[in-house]
């Protein structure tokens, strides 16, 4: 066996093997070698025996040795499996630990049948990289490579992965690569890994001395899930925490090697980037002087959405009351404007060239959930009759739609913030840090969750038992009926900016989808809606047709009357039928 570590400025490393050392070789480039059979290892340097920072297996926790791991022991299913590109795509994000009671990768395999039968076809899965305890969201991870072993270890999501692509289901898995978390983090202990910070912590040196080995650590990371763990995509925490004013940023070099990997692998691979920035450089083509990515997410039309349904405006919302037709009709609202919560310009526009798959859109997220005091979910404050025209809006936008886990049967189970760090003053440090976030905000102490409290993540984790019971049935249907609307009509997935069109009339806001109208009442009363003329006059015409609803709406001649906070989606006459049309009410 050998074993390999990159500490540049040590003059002296040693591997402990199965409890005993051994000198390590130094050579090129600051690493260090040393051929020896065994199973648990770790690096000594300075009398402190450390785990290895490119670990594929910590099966006794972050402190511990890591463990050998072979990855063609596996037996895999998926040959046959050729991946799924994002345009068209229905996205399900999900966080292991909360998805089942059970908070394993086998405990997940046991729902997926459920998300085939909504109509998604890629899971997004939260960091599943090691972290120390036993509970968390994922986003303190120390060691990129381990999966965490309370959740199946490496085999357990290899078998999840597995059955997904069984199931006709690509997978996207979040990867944090702008900081470390609080406990087990000893890259620092190697080598100059680190340079300067962010909100989070130490930011990684990818610009400085030394920084090729740390760039590699990044990209090699990266490369390793999507191949040897047949993983279709990333979804890349916070890129804006990472700083690089190389010619070449560490994000264009992980897309140029992606795409490689992607043609030598016959399948398709995607980088979807969170990005705070409002810049779809990141999304552009590498020849018009983008990074080349294949999407990202979109929070200014989440928060544009929040606003028109919950009528919230605290925090970073005020800007965006009254901003839900220009945002869909231009992605980003912040588009070189001026935004109060950061005192400056913020965000360029986008070619409307682009097409809006590469931004995805969503109602809710693990940030947009969890982030507030309770973790309280939109369907807790927000009437369903307007959860559904949010769901609407999503659904038959040209954007990737993306649900959080729970959302298509609005869940009455919270997502709240949770830890569970072994060191006691650090969970303190957590719990009291919590505490006083809320209070500035006007939370009282006994108002915010604990989040080391098992209890916590008791209450974040979903219940199946609801799906069969009101409203939460009848949810479910109405967005099993967009989901199936959107992939049988291509008109409300065409991902084509300038085909796109928003209309707004006092309460009720109109979306352009070709042949289509998805009408949107958000007002307290019933509407009526005009419907333009057809621009067909033959005789024996197609009258215009309802093809789906959330109320009772009623077509009467060339208009439409659409029941309070409720949608409906519309076929005009004389367009086309791009399917056997259905309706649907809930």
């Amino acid at each position: 066996m050998s074993f390999s570590v990159w500490a540049p400025h040590h003059e002296r490393v040693q591997v402990r093997v199965d409890g005993h050392d051994h000198e390590m070789t130094a050579g090129d480039g600051g690493w260090w070698h040393s051929d020896v059979d065994g199973v648990d290892y770790a690096f000594v340097l300075d009398g402190d025996a450390l785990p290895d920072p490119r670990s594929l297996w910590q099966p006794n926790g972050v402190h511990e040795a890591s463990r050998v791991y072979d990855h063609t022991a596996f037996e895999w299913t998926d040959g046959t499996w050729t991946g799924r590109g994002l345009p068209g795509a229905v996205i399900y994000e999900l966080h292991i630990g909360t998805f089942t009671s059970a908070g394993t990768f086998d405990g997940a395999v046991e729902r997926l049948d459920h998300l085939v039968d909504l109509g998604i076809t890629h899971v997004e899965v939260m960091p599943v990289n090691s972290f120390d305890g036993v509970a968390g969201w994922g986003y303190d991870g120390v060691l990129w490579g381990a999966v965490h072993e309370p959740y199946g270890g490496p085999d357990g999501f290899k078998r999840f992965v597995d059955a997904c692509h069984a199931r006709g289901l690509a997978v996207l898995l979040d990867v944090v690569y702008n900081h470390l978390g609080p406990s087990g983090a000893y890259l620092d202990r190697f080598g100059p890994y680190f340079a300067g910070s962010n909100d989070w912590g130490p930011g990684l040196n990818l610009d400085g001395a030394d920084s090729d080995a740390v760039r590699r650590y990044v990209i090699d990371n990266a490369l390793g899930w999507l191949r040897d763990f047949h993983v279709d995509g990333l979804r890349l925490d916070a890129v804006h925490a990472l700083v690089d004013r190389g010619a070449v940023h560490v994000l264009e070099q992980l897309a140029v090697e992606v795409d490689a990997l992607s043609a030598a692998l016959g399948r398709p691979l995607t980088l979807i980037a969170e990005s705070d920035l409002n810049d779809a450089r990141l999304v552009s083509a590498r020849e018009a002087g983008g990074y080349g990515l294949t999407a990202q997410w979109d929070d200014d039309l989440h928060h544009a959405l929040h606003v028109a349904l919950s009528g919230e405006t605290f925090g970073y919302y005020p800007d965006f009351a009254g901003a839900l037709p220009s945002t869909l009709r231009e992605v980003f609202f912040h588009a070189g404007t001026w935004s109060s919560f950061r005192h400056r310009h913020h965000g360029r526009p986008v070619d409307r060239r682009l097409p809006g798959y590469r931004f995805l859109a969503y109602l809710q997220n693990h940030d947009q959930i969890g982030n507030r005091a309770t973790g309280d979910r939109l369907s807790a404050t927000v009437p369903l009759g307007r959860l559904a025209v949010g769901a609407a809006i999503v659904l038959c936008s040209p954007y990737t739609p993306m649900l959080f886990m729970g959302e298509e049967w609005a869940a009455s189970t919270p997502w709240q913030f949770f830890a569970s760090f072994p060191d006691p003053e650090l969970a303190e440090a957590v719990r009291t840090g919590r505490r006083r976030e809320f209070a500035r905000h006007g939370w009282g102490e006994s108002d915010v969750p604990d989040p080391v409290d098992p209890a916590t993540v008791e209450r974040s984790t979903l219940v199946w038992d609801e799906l069969s019971a009101d409203p939460h049935r009848r949810v479910l249907e109405l967005y099993r009926g967009l989901i199936a609307l959107r992939r049988s009509h291509p008109e409300l997935s065409d991902p084509r900016l300038d085909r796109f069109g928003v209309e707004q009339d006092g309460d009720v806001l109109v979306l352009v989808r070709g042949g289509l109208r998805v009408l949107c009442n958000l007002g307290a009363d019933d509407a009526v809606v005009t419907l333009p003329e057809s621009a067909s006059q033959g005789s024996g015409q197609r009258g215009s047709a309802v093809l789906l609803a959330s109320g009772a709406a009623e077509v009467v001649g060339q208009a439409v009357r659409l029941p309070a906070e409720s949608f409906a989606v519309v076929q005009l006459s004389g367009s086309q039928p791009t399917s056997a049309s259905f309706s649907a009410s809930s």
